[in-house]
C-alpha cells in the first residue's frame, strides 16, 4: 500500500518528466487503486495546458497511421506528445492496441512521446471513465499535445467532443461516409476534416462532397461560424498533407485560446468529467448495497428492480 507521502513523491516525479512514474500513476488512477482520488486531485492542478486532439472516424480510415505521422511532425518541432488510444476490448496494457497500431508504437522508445492504451470497458461513445484521469497525468508529465484516438465505431463516438479541444475527423475516398458523418453528428463536432489515403481514386470528389456538406448549414441563412472547418487531403502512408494538417491543428488551438470558445470547451470537459465521476461513484455505491436477500426477494417477486433501485439510491 502506497502512503500519501509516497503518492506526493510520485506526483513530483511525474512533474519532472519521469515516464516510469507516469506509467505507475496512470495505472493507479485508471484502475481506481489505493489513494487514486488523492492522485487525481494532485494531477488536476496541472490540467488545461495541453491541446487535446480527438482523432475520430470509421474503422479503416487510417487513424492510427495518421496519428503516427502527426507524432513525428510534432516531435520535429521538439514538442512533447502524449497518446491515449482507446481500445474496445484489450486490457489497459495491451490487446489490439499493439496489434493494429504499430505505426504509433514506432515512437514508443522516443523519450518525448508517452503512449498508453485504455480499455473502453463497454462504454458507448468510444470513451472510458478513466479518460480524464489519464489526460491529467499526461498534462502533469509536460505533454504539450495529447492525441486521443477513439475506437472508431463511426456512429456513436461524437462524445469525444466533450473530452478533446480539437476534433479531427478522418475518412477516405472509398468509404463515402460523408452522409454517415452527418447522421452521426460528426459534421457538428468536427473542427478539421481529413480525407486520408489521398493516393486512392476519388480523393477530389470526397473533398468536394465534404466541403459541400459542411456548407449546407450556412445555406439556410445561418451565420458563419468563427472557425470554418477546413477539409484536407492526406496520405498517412507517404506523409502527404501531414504538415498542412499540423498547421491547421495549431491554427485551431490559437483560435480557441484567443476566443471564448476555448474556455467554453474547457467548461464542457469539466462538466463531463464531473458527470463521469458521479455516475461511477453512485453506481458503485448502490451496487455495493445489493445483498443476496434483495436478489432472493426479486426472484420470489416480493419486490421489483424499480423499487429496490429507488431505495438504494435514497440510502
Amino acid at each position: 500500500m502506497m502512503t500519501l507521502t509516497k503518492q506526493s513523491d510520485l506526483v513530483k516525479l511525474v512533474r519532472k518528466g519521469d515516464h516510469a512514474a507516469a506509467s505507475r500513476a496512470l495505472s493507479i488512477v485508471v484502475n481506481e487503486g489505493q489513494n487514486s482520488e488523492f492522485l487525481a486531485k494532485e494531477f488536476f492542478q496541472f490540467s488545461g495546458s495541453a491541446q487535446k486532439v480527438g482523432v475520430s472516424g470509421p474503422p479503416g480510415a487510417g487513424k492510427s497511421t495518421l496519428t503516427g505521422r502527426l507524432i513525428g511532425s510534432y516531435r520535429a518541432r521538439k514538442l512533447k506528445v502524449g497518446v491515449l488510444a482507446v481500445d474496445p476490448s484489450s486490457s489497459i496494457s495491451g490487446g489490439a492496441f499493439l496489434g493494429d497500431r504499430l505505426r504509433i508504437m514506432e515512437h514508443a522508445t522516443d523519450p518525448g512521446v508517452f503512449i498508453r492504451s485504455l480499455a473502453s470497458r463497454g462504454m458507448i461513445g468510444g470513451l472510458t471513465y478513466a479518460i480524464f484521469g489519464a489526460i491529467h497525468v499526461l498534462e502533469t508529465l509536460g505533454c504539450e499535445k495529447i492525441i486521443i484516438e477513439t475506437v472508431g465505431t463511426g456512429q456513436d463516438e461524437v462524445d469525444i467532443a466533450s473530452v478533446a479541444d480539437t476534433i479531427l475527423y478522418v475518412t477516405t475516398p472509398s468509404m463515402g461516409d460523408e452522409i454517415q458523418a452527418m447522421k452521426a453528428g460528426a459534421m457538428e463536432i468536427g473542427d478539421i476534416f481529413v480525407v486520408n489515403k489521398a493516393d486512392l481514386a476519388g480523393k477530389d470528389k470526397a473533398v468536394a462532397d465534404l466541403k459541400a456538406a459542411l456548407g449546407l448549414g450556412h445555406s439556410a441563412g445561418q451565420a458563419a461560424k468563427a472557425w470554418e472547418p477546413p477539409v484536407l487531403a492526406t496520405s498517412a502512408k507517404s506523409g502527404e498533407g501531414v504538415a498542412e494538417l499540423r498547421v491547421e491543428l495549431d491554427g485551431h488551438w490559437k483560435h480557441l485560446k484567443a476566443s471564448g470558445e476555448g474556455r467554453a470547451r474547457l467548461k464542457r470537459q469539466h462538466a463531463t468529467e464531473l458527470q463521469f465521476w458521479i455516475q461511477r461513484r453512485v453506481l458503485k455505491t448502490a451496487l455495493d448495497r445489493v445483498t443476496d436477500k434483495i436478489l432472493e426477494d426479486m426472484v420470489s417477486r416480493k419486490t421489483d428492480p424499480a423499487s429496490i433501485g429507488r431505495r438504494l439510491l435514497k440510502a
